[in-house]
């Protein structure tokens, strides 16, 4: 009966704890629907205190817990500028921060200086009227967990079977649930200025790569591509030297070629010029041909004889054939 029991306890155990567990991973929001839509987003324009990060989205835990122990009271923010499917996990770029004020609210001065102090910067976003957004729960430490799997997946499949242009995705964090949204306007002036700047300096290394290799005619023989730095587009895109560079080439060649007509002229006159002098003294291969030539002619005029009579002609003839008889004893001409 004891060991009856026994076993019989064991398996409440076990089933309290699986329900335990269970309820757990729901309460966590393993079952809930993630609702994706559009329309207005869960912020207006906001004004919070940022730190710029760059490696793998896996460890911003330590940058969200940094900026909740200065304000544990604040909301928290974190704003994703790269796809890490496009990008190495390793250069993927974000920020994480706290927001200080909302609206027409003027940030707290004291507790701007607090996270100044602790080297956060400051930055407004500015209000838009629509944005991709959805919620997931944030009860338990495993939600955000559980976050990063559940809604990043349900976001990018709405947003490409619409073919939406939206980004960065950003994450605003309650007490009780994490608000998502993806921008589908002003989506620049959500970039911080590091970003901006590190999306200048990969356009001006994009440009000095169109520059070398554009061809002579003026076409490109790079594409275009995208958007900026593996997956984040940029709107304000400087004009490339490489169009102007290939342009200035361009109208350069008839010049060109107009220079080098002239330079085959002058270097066919001075060597017309040369072999007249060589001529005149007599020491080149052209004159000795030129010589050839008019004997050879000399002997076409004398066999040239016009026609006066048979015997005048007979007499010529001989007169050639002399000409023409061996002069040594070997018999050579």
């Amino acid at each position: 009966m004891s060991e009856f029991l026994l076993l019989l306890l064991i398996v409440v155990l076990l089933l309290c704890l699986v329900a335990t567990v269970g309820g757990y991973l729901i309460y966590s929001g393993l079952l809930v629907d993630v609702d994706v839509k559009t329309g207005p987003p869960p912020i207006t324009n906001v004004t919070f205190a940022y730190k710029f990060k760059e490696g793998a989205y896996k460890d911003c835990g330590a940058a969200f817990t940094e900026t909740c122990s200065i304000g544990p009271k604040q909301r928290t923010i974190g704003v994703f500028y790269d796809d890490p499917e496009q990008r190495p996990a390793e250069k993927c770029r974000y920020v994480v921060g706290s927001i200080l004020s909302e609206g027409e609210e003027k940030p707290d001065e004291d507790l701007q200086k607090l996270y100044e102090k602790f080297g956060f910067k400051m930055y407004s976003l500015p209000e838009v009227n629509h944005a991709v957004t959805t919620s997931f729960p944030s009860t338990t430490s495993l939600s955000y967990i559980l976050a990063p799997f559940r809604v990043y997946p349900r976001l990018k499949s709405y947003i490409e079977e619409r073919k939406l242009s939206a980004f960065p995705y950003i994450e605003i964090c309650h007490s009780l649930v994490t608000n998502y949204m993806v921008p589908l306007s002003r989506q620049t002036d959500f970039f911080v200025p590091e970003m901006r700047d590190e999306a200048k300096a990969d356009v001006k290394e994009e440009d000095s790569d169109e520059d070398r290799g554009t061809d002579i005619t003026g076409a490109d023989s790079h594409s275009d591509a995208s958007s900026g730095s593996a997956g984040v587009p940029w709107d304000s895109r400087e004009t490339s030297l490489a169009a102007s560079t290939a342009a200035s080439l361009a109208s350069s060649l008839p010049l060109r070629d107009v220079v080098e007509s002239q330079g085959d002229t002058k270097h066919r006159d001075g060597s017309e010029r040369g072999s007249d002098g060589s001529l005149a003294s007599g020491s080149s291969f052209e004159e000795l041909d030129m010589d050839h030539e008019e004997q050879a002619g000399k002997v076409e005029e004398e066999e040239q004889v016009p026609e006066v009579g048979d015997g005048k002609a007979a007499e010529l003839l001989q007169e050639e054939a002399q000409k023409k008889e061996p002069l040594g004893a070997d018999g050579e001409e």
